[in-house]
């Protein structure tokens, strides 16, 4: 037995005894799982192999919460691990054919010729791939440089230093009752310490927001964005699978509310598909349910052609951060960095966001080493981070996405769609002026009353589904008995406000039917909230109308356990 599970299993032995919260020292803590976190990890050990680094994940295992499409670009893969085919990192289908559509209506589309395709959306060179099955991969390749990584623990909190510069994490007490008192179960959590702690949550990670506000990171950027993304793995009969084939669509069902955001399709191995659809949070309707439009777009003749015969797989969901360069905060402050999604560094053009998390997290590491060759005159603000990053070949990527946003925002889709084209194709994603887009997503929503109500058909059952049986396919568990994650600041406004004002629309942003109104026998209303089918998309904690709905981490181990997402 290795050293550090002995200290592990020590820690776990006074979290018990009820003692004063023990602590542990690292070089550098990671805060996450996912393909930021464990590049930065795998290249901190790979610069300096003395350097000490935890990884603690949320997750009951390295995986269990991601969920990206994917299709994955090698690019930083490439810089991280040479030889990664060789050391047998799972990319094993290769993108063969792009295609793209625009939806025109229920039943039908148009193919769009490749020239009209801009060239940051073709795949050549890329792989379609399951990102916790890769991020499983790179755990293990940062546990044979001697990270130590531990699954199932929740960073609840951030730990300062007295001059206000960030200390490290706490991780959350176990076994606590829904009453806020201890259960026999109680396991009291531990505080990591570190020179520097780099937050790799994801998208709207609870913590990230906390730094965010605390250290005002955001003051010179644009309002962020964000996009649900719906995803199932479906098997499929043999004749209709065409593996390695990349499929891309755009219009309806989303434009008939006039909501913005597109679908995907991609032929994975085995006759496997992955499926999707992802709405933006700026949408106005308070009536539409991305859910719902999901199940609709599964029975567009372009889709049901590969999907009739076949079966379902799996299901889930996640928020997705998309605003882009002139959304990003600043990543640096005392004692940490912001990176991945965490921050915002996904490419809105290309849809990929792993390629530019694993780099960001690579800067992150590099810059890192090279403080701590200073010994003790190492500087708690890495503000070198800023200047590395935009030497970088992901600042020029995300530089030339940067009006992604604005363009898909201000204008109708095809105007919009055109626009991005001109800019991609002609001017190199370099036209000489930056779209802004100032509305956060949440402050789009329009009254209930002044909305089209939209009538969504029931499910089949065969094709489309309901919310209940879809979080089952996510395995998501929570312990029944702990204090709820999704906490409100006002618990009368849902049924004061929203529901007279929006209809409430967490009922039907949520995609796994956490939220939901029910009417009592004297007739009032009152707002219910169902944590335990919560599958952590963070998407009520963005779209909330009134931001109303804060997001906080629940007991490690809990939400989704994805297979291979």
């Amino acid at each position: 037995m290795v050293n550090w599970q002995l200290q592990v299993i020590v820690q776990i032995e006074l979290w018990s005894t009820g003692l004063e919260r023990e602590s542990m020292e690292y070089d550098v803590v990671i805060v996450g799982a996912g393909p930021s976190g464990l590049s930065a990890a795998i290249r901190l050990k790979q610069l300096n192999s003395e350097i000490t680094v935890c990884v603690v994940e949320k997750g009951s295992e390295v995986g269990a919460h991601i969920l990206s499409g994917a299709v994955f670009e090698p690019r930083a893969l490439e810089e991280l691990f040479p030889d990664w085919k060789e050391r047998g990192a799972p990319l094993t289908t290769a993108v063969t054919k792009d295609e793209m559509f625009l939806y025109t209506g229920a039943k039908s589309a148009i193919k769009l010729p490749h020239f009209m395709i801009p060239t940051s959306l073709h795949n050549d060179s890329n792989y379609i791939v399951s990102m916790g099955t890769v991020c499983r991969w790179l755990a293990e390749q940062a546990e044979m440089l001697e990270v130590d990584v531990y699954p199932g623990f929740a960073a609840s909190e951030v730990v300062f230093n007295e001059d206000g510069s960030v200390k490290g994490i706490a991780t959350g007490d176990m076994g606590i009752g829904l009453d806020g008192e201890q259960k026999a179960s109680y396991a009291q959590g531990m505080e990591l310490h570190a020179k520097y702690t780099l937050f790799s949550e994801g998208c709207r990670g609870h913590l990230g927001k906390q730094l965010i506000k605390t250290f005002e990171l955001d003051k010179d950027s644009d309002p962020q964005h964000y996009g649900l993304g719906i995803k199932e793995i479906w098997e499929i009969p043999a004749d209709q699978h065409q593996e390695g084939l990349v499929v891309h669509g755009i219009g309806w069902p989303l434009n008939e509310s006039s909501s913005g955001g597109g679908a995907f399709l991609y032929h994975a191995e085995k006759n496997q598909v992955y499926i999707g659809l992802i709405a933006d949070l700026n949408y106005s309707n308070p009536h539409m349910s991305p859910f719902e439009e999901f199940q609709r777009w599964k029975h567009h003749p372009e889709t049901l052609k590969y999907l009739k015969g076949g079966s379902r797989l799996t299901y889930g969901a996640r928020a997705i951060i998309k605003g882009g360069l002139n959304s990003l905060p600043k990543m640096n402050f005392p004692g940490g960095l912001l990176i991945g999604c965490d921050a915002g560094t996904l490419n809105t053009v290309k849809i990929k966001g792993n390629h530019t998390a694993m780099k960001s997290g690579m800067i992150a590491a590099e810059t890192i080493a090279d403080a701590m060759k200073l010994g003790a005159e190492a500087p708690a603000d890495l503000t070198t981070y800023d200047s590395n990053f935009k030497a970088s070949w992901l600042y020029e990527e995300l530089y030339k996405s940067r009006n992604f946003s604005g363009w898909m925002h201000t204008f109708p889709l095809l105007i919009a769609s055109a626009f991005v084209w001109i800019e991609q194709m002609i001017f190199g994603g370099k036209i000489p002026f930056t779209i802004r887009d100032t509305l956060p997503d949440h402050e789009a929503m329009k009254p209930a009353a002044d909305c089209k109500k939209i009538d969504y058909a029931k499910p089949d059952n065969v094709i489309s589904f309901d919310k209940a049986s879809s979080v089952f396919m996510s395995n998501t568990n929570h312990e029944e008995d702990q204090p709820c994650h999704l906490t409100l600041k006002d618990a009368e406004l849902p049924i004061a406000y929203n529901l007279a004002m929006f209809d409430e629309p967490a009922q039907r942003y949520c995609p796994a039917g956490v939220y939901e109104v029910v009417v009592n026998e004297d007739g009032s209303s009152r707002f219910q909230i169902n944590a335990q089918n919560c599958v952590h998309c963070k998407t009520c904690d963005i779209k909330e109308p009134s931001q109303n709905i804060n997001w906080v981490v629940p007991e490690g181990a809990g939400g989704p356990n994805y297979p291979n997402m």
